[in-house]
């Protein structure tokens, strides 16, 4: 709860000086780690040098490292970030007036760039390795588009070639979203597709399929791991992503701080993890420490339910089956969303650390329809000012309803939660809504059943 007679801004900024010099990475502080990523051939940990066949050398040793709480952002990272950073803390008046609500709400707003997201943190730190790597290019997924946009802009910045695999339904739905990426110079394929021997399977297997974040990955892959001069960078998922996504905790903890707050609950829509994890690092470190006690929340979509009815197993992080086995919260490798809009969450699993943390019980997860999801959407947009993206929208559905749970039992709970982005490029979803014509969708459990039938079944592995 708020523990400050001081009147708190409208916006909290930190001042140039007081932004993160270090990424704070959690599993140092976990006490039960991550299992470690296993080759899909030997069942064995994967080494650096297996890893460093795809991904940037120095980002290997980020995947691996569990033991240094703190990494130091290299300066070139730190200038590039005061482009944008440090992004405003909000205080949501306006919202806690509409709800009547006694209940504190604030926002983390990282829509303060072109990309429009979250998602650029971890974009230039990825690219900026590549490019001391000395290497030509990477090639990625995106879903919704934020991720290929932000690694777009990097890429351009460091004069990278960048290669980007577009969910096809996301492609479709969003051109405006496909054309920014190529300004920036990226080459834009819609996945799955011809291009590559693993899309050109997943097309024979799936005809007509909307393509998944799992079908991209794979593509992908395949490309960085075929040509020379290219290694593979991922948005979200992976420890080093959720590494550099937590300049966006850091610097919450940071405002609040500034102001003696003390945040109950802490919300975050959930894909593969990369901003939620971002978001709750340097509290849940407070938590696993016994320092202090939070509420978090992870909000996925129903459609995509990867916590709420997935398993926690060893999987592949692709459709395709090309890249290491991760322990995760899983719907099976094969598991194809339905054409959802909320493309950025339409992924098979879940992040191995946030994995771990909500198996210890350590944090919550719900899952949401996206109708409900639109409906705060609209009304965050309509006394906020700013039309949020979908998936942040999935953490503004919780956050009213808890806000909502506040006003009936007349508790004054502070709750935080993270605004990922903004929604322009998502305006055909809108419109759907708006028309009455968009539906909700949950898979069925037979469904679920035949994608947790791909998952790899080996001694050790049950679920």
């Amino acid at each position: 709860m708020t523990n400050t007679n001081k009147e708190i801004p409208y916006k909290i900024y930190l001042e140039e000086s007081e932004m993160p010099k270090e990424w704070y990475n959690v599993r140092a502080d976990m006490k039960e780690k991550p299992a470690p990523l296993l080759n899909p051939q030997t069942l064995k940990p994967m080494t650096a040098q297996e890893l460093g066949e795809v991904f940037c050398e120095e980002l290997v040793q980020q995947e691996l490292d569990d033991k240094n709480a703190y990494i130091p952002i290299p300066q070139e990272i730190r200038d590039f970030y005061k482009m944008y950073r440090p992004s405003p803390l909000v205080r949501a008046y306006c919202l806690e007036k509409k709800l009547d609500t006694p209940a504190k709400i604030y926002y983390k707003f990282e829509g303060n760039n072109t990309s429009g997201s979250h998602k650029l943190n971890s974009a230039i730190a990825q690219a900026y390795y590549a490019k001391k790597q000395g290497l030509k290019g990477v090639t990625t997924e995106t879903g919704a588009g934020q991720w290929g946009t932000a690694l777009s802009m990097a890429c351009a910045y460091l004069e990278l070639d960048c290669k980007v695999y577009m969910v096809k339904c996301s492609y479709e739905q969003k051109p405006f979203r496909r054309e920014v990426m190529r300004t920036y110079g990226a080459n834009v394929t819609p996945s799955p597709s011809e291009t590559t021997a693993v899309g050109r399977k997943i097309l024979a297997d799936h005809p007509g399929t909307s393509g998944s974040l799992g079908c991209a990955i794979s593509e992908a892959v395949e490309v960085a791991t075929s040509t020379p001069g290219y290694r593979y960078v991922l948005g979200s998922v992976l420890n080093q992503v959720l590494l550099h996504q937590s300049v966006i905790g850091l610097e919450t903890k940071a405002a609040l701080d500034k102001y003696q707050i003390t945040p109950d609950i802490i919300i975050g829509c959930a894909g593969g993890g990369s901003n939620l994890g971002g978001l709750i690092s340097p509290f849940m470190g407070e938590k696993l420490r016994g320092e202090k006690d939070y509420r978090f929340i992870a909000v996925e979509p129903a459609s995509c339910p990867s916590f709420t009815r997935g398993k926690f197993a060893y999987d592949f992080c692709d459709t395709g089956m090309v890249t290491p086995l991760q322990k995760m919260y899983t719907l099976g490798n094969n598991f194809i969303p339905s054409a959802s809009h909320a493309g950025g969450l339409r992924y098979h699993g879940m992040s191995a650390v946030l994995s771990q943390l909500y198996h210890d019980g350590l944090m919550e997860a719900v899952s949401v329809e996206q109708t409900s999801v639109f409906e705060a959407a609209e009304m965050f947009a309509r006394v906020e000012g700013i039309l949020p993206a979908p998936e942040s929208s999935h953490a503004i559905r919780i956050a009213i309803d808890e806000a909502m749970k506040c006003k009936e039992t007349g508790e004054e709970k502070t709750i935080v939660f993270g605004l990922t982005g903004t929604g322009y490029f998502d305006m055909m979803s809108y419109e759907k809504f708006n028309d009455g014509i968009m539906k909700d969708y949950i898979p069925t459990d037979e469904e679920l059943a035949a994608g947790f039938a791909g998952i790899p079944k080996f001694p050790g592995n049950e679920f």
